[in-house]
């Protein structure tokens, strides 16, 4: 029997060849080369894990086959053997689908309140409280850089950068859960300012980009760069901060503007802003180099306007409906407390079902 899957074999001594430098002591006093060619021998483990379980099963056919010629008895076996080879075969086909090559990164991810006023920043706060509680059931840190509250509690705009623990599969990826989040998500419900009980919908908006590891990666020519510094503010607009400790860094070249006030030091709310900015220069880098990426980010909210919704939020109903893949469930409350394990599966099997149809390059 060929062997259909040839084009693993490269792929097979990379991982060797990983192995052998990943057991080289000198490699792990450079934690960025650690920490990137961990990454690629956790990807490249379920390719040869699985490699090898189609290799058995095939040998299993073969034997059985070859053994049927002499025996009749070993011929019953065949069905079943030729079944788990297929079986095994499928599964290698999967695994080798070309994933994004950001799927095992960590993810910077921002809410911004958008139609709706007082409303809008309230479910913005809704969202941010689901995010994190999300992080926390995947036992992911979560770090606020920065944040714009409202008097009554909500966020007018707020950053968090999401990170995983150790170098996790690429499928178990920060960026591979999240990336599926941007977009615009609406919620109907009665707001806590409405004193008719009507029925009101608004929208926020959420943009997700995969975390800049290190700083070599994304170079920032500080020539390129304005800073401003300012009085930090509160809800209302208030000061909060007698100092200028509040930060604006304008990319020029791109007119990429971040602000960071959440941090009482300017240095602080500086290194936040330049790693949000190296964040959304990576993904405008992207979206440049390479058509797929540029679709996905294409699929994230560029205005908080609610026809180009990816997801609703139905308090009276308790239903919360994804727009994209279909998904529908009534189980509002937990998906708030964190349960949105669900629904981010729902995209995932969408679009690993297109790149088995071919539908993704």
């Amino acid at each position: 029997m060929t062997d259909p899957f040839a084009a693993v074999h490269p792929l097979l001594d990379e991982y060797a060849d990983i192995e052998l430098q990943l057991q080289d002591p000198s490699v792990h006093t450079d934690a960025g080369r650690a920490k990137k060619l961990g990454r690629r021998f956790a990807e490249l483990g379920r390719v040869v894990a699985a490699y090898h379980a189609w290799d058995a099963a095939k040998n299993d056919l073969s034997a059985a086959e070859e053994m049927a010629a002499a025996d009749p008895e070993f011929a019953a076996e065949i069905p079943a053997l030729r079944e788990a080879a297929d079986a095994k075969a499928a599964d290698l086909r999967t695994i080798l689908i070309p994933r994004d090559p950001d799927d095992a990164r960590d993810v910077i991810l921002e809410v911004k309140a958008g139609e709706g006023g007082d409303e809008s920043a309230l479910f913005a706060g809704d969202l941010l409280k689901m995010y994190l509680k999300y992080a926390e059931q995947q036992g992911w840190s979560t770090q606020i850089l920065d944040a714009t509250e409202t008097e009554l509690g909500g966020y007018k705009d707020v950053s968090v950068a999401i990170k995983a623990k150790g170098n996790p599969d690429p499928e178990n990826g920060v960026w591979a859960h999240l990336k599926y989040e941007g977009g615009v998500h609406r919620v109907q419900r009665v707001p806590t300012t409405e004193s008719q009980g009507r029925i009101h919908t608004s929208a926020a908006g959420v943009l997700v980009f995969p975390e800049v590891e290190e700083i070599t990666e994304v170079p920032i020519d500080m020539n390129d760069l304005r800073i401003d510094v300012y009085h930090s503010s509160g809800p209302g607009g208030q000061s909060v901060n007698t100092t200028d400790s509040a930060v604006r860094i304008t990319h020029i070249p791109t007119g990429t503007v971040v602000t960071c006030q959440n941090e009482k030091s300017q240095l602080q709310n500086k290194e936040s802003a330049l790693r949000i900015l190296r964040a959304r220069l990576l993904a405008v880098e992207r979206e440049a180099a390479d058509a797929e990426v540029a679709a996905a980010r294409r699929s994230q909210v560029r205005t908080v306007d609610r026809s180009e919704r990816i997801r609703t939020y139905n308090f009276p109903e308790n239903r919360i409906a994804d727009h994209r893949t279909g998904f529908k469930a009534y189980n509002l409350d937990q998906v708030l407390a964190g349960d949105l394990g669900p629904v981010i599966q729902s995209a995932i099997d969408a679009d690993e079902a297109a790149r088995l149809a071919g539908d993704v390059e």
